[in-house]
């Protein structure tokens, strides 16, 4: 048996000399060219079954060699994506130079740590060896809906149960809890925003982690804060305005469903609002959105417009792309609750994807 390994190719952190991890950063030019030039190594080999990360790099490395390998068998491949070969995580250090990185690990800095909310003994391992905290926020979630039909009880440890161990902890040294949930917990059928009242009826696995967690933490425990947000955005991960940008690299045309709506939802500005809600101590369940709404068609054509991209970009339907997961055809949370709590009124979707794609540009990411 031979195994070929690959890195992938060139990104603007490689050539920046940033941190990586598991920033989902695309391939550069010089990314994409080395890709093809390393398919033409692979020529004399008819591969088996193809591998990659989870992030977009990895996945169109392996897709540019083997679609440029001169080699029909090898074009045929799949590339399979696997979750365990995806790079580690440097949390709070992504995103800055190799410099500055070394100079925070000399001087003895933390940033972020991973902990897998998964495995029970190592959360507990965690707060045993880092004190008291008085608030404990938990981002942590599997949200890829599609593959969560097929890995119920893998999205049910993360989305629901770790929450609840994780609030234990919470509970044991009187520090405010804060976790994420989704619009995924409402099954569409209303057409005007979701209030914090209505009741939850998911359609997939995702939305019922969801929904099932919220009502054991609010059952549960006192202060605790239960934010639902929706279509998330930002640098850091993978989310469908940086899949856009990267799609477009990739194609002339674009097929993009029009018939999913909900609010396009920034992540500095979720993490701004947030922050303000848990001073106020109002515990409880909360919306928090940019303002407005769109459908997947119209926050595609908001982002390409923007970064001037010529293709066509095309009308779909979900019914169209065949998946898993069934989605909400309308879910636009209100987050006029919050909202009034703070005086304060959430920018819209579209101010959040210019500010997106300044800090892209800052980053070296978008020219």
């Amino acid at each position: 048996m031979r195994i070929i390994l690959a890195r992938h190719g060139e990104t603007d952190y490689n050539k920046n000399k940033k941190v990586q991890g598991h920033s989902d950063i695309p391939l550069n030019e010089e990314g994409i060219k080395q890709g093809k030039e390393a398919g033409k190594k692979i020529t004399d080999y008819d591969i088996d079954v193809a591998y990659s990360s989870t992030l977009g790099r990895a996945f169109d490395t392996a897709r540019y060699m083997l679609d440029n390998s001169n080699n029909e068998i090898n074009k045929m491949l799949d590339v399979i994506k696997d979750k365990r070969l995806i790079e580690k995580s440097y949390g709070d250090y992504e995103g800055i130079s190799f410099a500055e990185y070394a100079a925070g690990l000399q001087n003895g800095e933390t940033r972020g740590m991973e902990l897998d909310v998964d495995a029970a003994d190592r959360v507990e391992e965690f707060f045993k060896e880092n004190g008291n905290f008085t608030h404990i926020i938990n981002c942590a979630a599997y949200n890829d809906v599609d593959k969560a039909e097929n890995e119920t009880e893998q999205c049910f440890k993360v989305n629901d149960e770790a929450p609840l161990i994780i609030a234990g902890y919470a509970k044991k040294m009187e520090a405010v809890f804060v976790t994420y949930s989704t619009d995924f917990v409402f099954d569409g059928d209303k057409r005007e925003p979701y209030i914090e009242e209505d009741a939850p009826n998911p359609l997939s696995v995702y939305g019922k982690t969801k929904k099932y967690m919220e009502e054991k933490i609010l059952k549960e425990f006192e202060k605790v804060f239960i934010i639902r947000t929706s279509w998330l955005f930002g640098v850091g991960g993978n989310n469908f305005s940086k899949q856009v940008i990267n799609w477009s690299r990739l194609r002339d045309s674009l097929n993009i469903v029009d018939d999913q709506v909900s609010a396009p939802t920034y992540s500095l500005d979720l993490a701004e609002f947030s922050w303000k809600l848990i001073q106020t101590e109002k515990y409880g369940l909360y919306h928090i959105t940019n303002s407005g709404e769109a459908s997947k068609y119209e926050q595609a054509k908001y982002v390409l417009e923007k970064i001037g991209w010529k293709g066509k970009l095309n009308r779909a339907k979900t019914a169209d792309f065949n998946l898993p997961a069934k989605r909400p055809e309308y879910s636009k949370l209100s987050s006029e609750k919050v909202e009034k709590l703070l005086g304060e009124k959430i920018p819209t979707w579209q101010s959040g994807i210019d500010r997106f794609l300044e800090e892209m540009k800052e980053n070296g990411e978008l020219e």
